[in-house]
């Protein structure tokens, strides 16, 4: 059976509707944006790790992810991911190995939609902009690994925002250098193209090191942002608020 806002949002996209229907979709949206907000709020700084939902346990790629997300997580941050398989999953369960806080926001999808058992709390969202928004919201740093067009639109979204001063300039490690060297080329070829500055090439952190990519995290993250860590925010009872942890 489809999912009602999913249909919903293709005929959105169709062009122009009737104002009732745009005042609908609009308020639908607010929605997943408070129930976000309001499941979200006590999850403390995050770092945000993006990869495919394909790679199984055995992977390479699981478990450089796997570590990583073991290593951060011993920093204070919490974890977040999209909350589904694979890398994904990987980087919720090294958060737990060690203790440390496992965040997830679930997309809706015909496939691959399935939240991992790894996750403190996790939010299921329909919208993948909202989703996005709240993967970027609560994180100080973020982790890409090797995936498909979302890990993409992941990264250069989140990239584009650091570089136009959309946001704060938080760091941005990619690793799996092997998978990514054709980015690498084309990003260095944009430089040498001048459709970017050269400045532009520091905003990003290219290693397989899980020590260097800690290191940048802790350099460029809690060190320049002078970040208080593991500082639980206060709940307020009459709203219903627990803690998640």
């Amino acid at each position: 059976m489809p999912n009602i806002i999913h249909s919903e949002e293709k005929k959105f996209l169709d062009g122009p509707r009737s104002r009732w229907k745009e005042l609908k979709y609009a308020f639908s949206v607010f929605h997943q944006l408070i129930v976000g907000f309001r499941k979200l709020h006590f999850i403390g700084p995050c770092v945000t790790i993006f990869g495919s939902a394909r790679f199984k346990e055995e992977h390479a790629y699981y478990q450089l992810t796997r570590k990583v997300a073991s290593e951060i997580s011993k920093l204070g941050f919490a974890i977040m991911t999209g909350g589904g398989p694979g890398i994904m999953e990987a980087a919720n369960k090294g958060a737990k190995d060690v203790g440390g806080l496992s965040i997830g926001c679930n997309i809706v999808l015909p496939k691959e939609q399935n939240h991992n058992p790894y996750l403190d709390s996790f939010v299921t969202l329909d919208f993948f902009f909202v989703r996005k928004e709240l993967l970027r919201k609560y994180s100080f740093a973020f982790v890409v690994m090797p995936g498909g067009f979302g890990t993409l639109d992941e990264f250069f979204e989140a990239l584009t925002l650091v570089q136009t001063h959309k946001t704060a300039k938080f760091p941005i490690v990619i690793m799996g250098v092997e998978f990514h060297k054709s980015l690498i080329a084309h990003i260095l070829k944009m430089a040498e193209e001048k459709t970017i500055n050269n400045e532009d090439l520091q905003l990003i952190l290219f290693t397989d090191s899980v020590e260097e990519a800690v290191q940048h995290i802790q350099k460029y993250s809690i060190d320049a942002f002078n970040l208080k860590l593991k500082k639980p925010k206060r709940r307020m009872w009459i709203l219903g608020e627990k803690a998640i942890k």
